[in-house]
């Protein structure tokens, strides 16, 4: 396990993962780009901005007090953080207007990572624990605005491809936040953070 831990904080690691992250966002940041300039819509450069702020917080995150060594964990972990990079603007939304959900699910991304700043993670890990900002409101305001930035994002761009990503990206995001609640509720200060705010998502529903 100590030498799992340490492939896991080594340089190697981080580079390799930061490599990773890169090659995902040029390719996302280009077909979306490409497209701004056919179509002029902001929204395109709304979620490059997201994901963009996503990545360089990802890069300058503060190291773990602990991590999970789960392959299970790190497999949706992994799935979860890299999936909204697969998909692709489209010439055809079923629903165009739904991009008021893309802005409003970036503004919400935006206030949650600044909330998290160097806290966040990608496997389920303990940093320094948020209580403040959006964190005051639900436990995982970033994974909600991903299933709101990312519903806005299909329903305007439409295709077999972007609703088989959304779907998949769903069940990763469900099964991360139990699988990073099961590692934090280890932590009496975490375990006191949730009988404060009770909800996952949506205030008053779930």
């Amino acid at each position: 396990m100590s030498l799992i831990m340490g492939v896991i904080r080594s340089q190697h690691f981080n580079v390799y993962g930061g490599l990773l992250l890169a090659v995902l966002w040029v390719g996302f940041s280009y077909a979306h780009f490409t497209k701004f300039q056919v179509s002029h819509d902001p929204a395109l450069l709304l979620v490059i901005f997201s994901e963009t702020l996503t990545a360089i917080l990802f890069i300058i995150r503060a190291a773990p007090k602990t991590v999970s060594l789960q392959a299970y964990d790190w497999l949706v972990a992994l799935g979860g953080t890299f999936a909204p990079f697969l998909f692709r603007p489209t010439a055809w939304g079923v629903l165009p207007d739904a991009v008021v959900l893309v802005w409003l699910g970036t503004l919400l991304q935006i206030f949650s990572l600044l909330s998290l700043n160097r806290s966040i993670a990608i496997v389920a890990a303990k940093r320094e624990i948020k209580t403040k900002g959006m964190y005051r409101y639900v436990r995982h305001p970033i994974y909600a605005s991903y299933v709101l930035l990312f519903a806005g994002y299909v329903l305007s761009n439409t295709s077999v491809a972007n609703v088989l990503i959304y779907a998949l990206l769903l069940v990763l995001l469900a099964c991360r936040i139990a699988r990073e609640e099961r590692h934090l509720e280890a932590d009496p200060v975490y375990r006191e953070y949730m009988l404060a705010v009770r909800y996952r998502l949506i205030p008053y529903v779930f």
